[in-house]
């Protein structure tokens, strides 16, 4: 049995490698091109465009991973199946239960291994590919975050210090302004609260410590029309897609106890653990349909994979979004599909007849 094991589990991971990765460099190279138009004005080298897509293939992969593990289970065992390997294995005294164990543990191990993307890898290659796209876009980066403040110079070049920036609600918290003279600090902008509203951001609670006196005065309210506009926040801050869990939570926490309660990245949390979990349900549901069904052709076998891994991915998708809606609770949103899919994938394959 040792001997078909390795025989089995050679087969498995080189077809997964070749399809994962084929499906992903195709899925990189496709959004490469989609973002072409944007990136020719500045005249990028083959090179950086390269990089580019090689910095968006962790995300695909990690994307496309379960549709894979689907088809290449079900494909394994099927070509098993039809090359009456599975009889002649029943006929030497073997049990099913045995020659799907090792798949079994390989299922789980995939599931870690997603999981360490989606926490380790693909927040770092999702973060290099924004700040690349930046530069071949040809913008300059105009933000800095440092410690979880964000940095940025206004119109006139002073510094401007922000403790937290809320991008659905255009509000800015703890933001302090750096006015500089021409050879020293002139003065110093305190305000505890910001809002962007008809086109001019609007500074709450506000301090000016004027340096060359020592004088402070309290303004209560004022217009401030030197900074740029949100957009340049919301285009260069993080997404949860480049945050790992623990980031994620953190800024999470500084939402909340700034007074924010944000839905979405709740859910997003939720995902991301739930999501990599995925993938050894899929492998027990290709394990399982494969010892059921008969199929005799390759494609029959590719088209039922997708057509699982589709019905997944519109159930997960649209579970997500009424979580983001407020429409279920973010722990519902991110595993109610997958709770149903494993809890149906786990029958099956309890269920198998030897």
């Amino acid at each position: 049995m040792k001997i078909v094991h390795r025989l089995y589990l050679a087969d498995f991971f080189k077809l997964l490698l070749l399809i994962a990765c084929g499906l992903s460099l195709l899925a990189s190279l496709i959004d490469l091109i989609g973002n072409i138009d944007e990136f020719l004005p500045s005249k990028p080298s083959i090179g950086s465009l390269v990089l580019y897509a090689g910095f968006n293939f962790p995300k695909f992969f990690l994307y496309l991973l379960p549709m894979s593990v689907l088809i290449c289970s079900l494909f394994t065992f099927s070509q098993a199946a039809r090359r009456k390997e599975i009889i002649a294995i029943k006929a030497a005294g073997g049990r099913l239960r045995m020659l799907y164990r090792p798949f079994v543990i390989s299922g789980v191990l995939i599931s870690m291994g997603a999981f360490f993307i989606s926490e380790v890898v693909a927040p770092d290659f999702s973060t290099r590919a924004a700040e690349l796209r930046t530069r071949l876009e040809g913008r300059g980066k105009m933000t800095v975050l440092s410690s979880g403040d964000l940095w940025i110079k206004d119109k006139k070049g002073n510094p401007v210090k922000i403790a937290l920036y809320v991008p659905d609600r255009k509000v800015a918290r703890g933001v302090i302004i750096f006015v500089q003279g021409e050879t020293f600090l002139k003065q110093t902008i305190t305000a505890k609260k910001a809002t962007w509203d008809a086109g001019r951001w609007v500074l709450e609670d506000v301090t000016v410590l004027t340096h060359e006196t020592g004088k402070s005065e309290e303004l209560g309210n004022m217009e401030y029309r030197d900074l740029d506009s949100p957009d340049i926040f919301s285009r260069e801050m993080k997404t949860s897609g480049e945050m790992g869990i623990a980031e994620l939570y953190r800024y999470i926490q500084r939402l909340r106890a700034a007074g924010f309660h944000n839905i979405k990245l709740f859910v997003d949390l939720h995902a991301k653990v739930s999501f990599p979990l995925i993938n050894v349900f899929m492998m027990f549901l290709g394990i399982s349909l494969a010892g059921r069904a008969k199929m005799n052709s390759g494609l029959f076998t590719a088209g039922m994979g997708l057509g699982v891994s589709l019905l997944y991915w519109f159930g997960y998708t649209f579970s997500l979004s009424i979580g983001y809606a407020g429409i279920v609770p973010p722990f519902l949103a991110a595993w109610a599909v997958p709770f149903v899919f494993g809890s149906f994938a786990l029958y099956l394959l309890a269920t198998m007849p030897e």
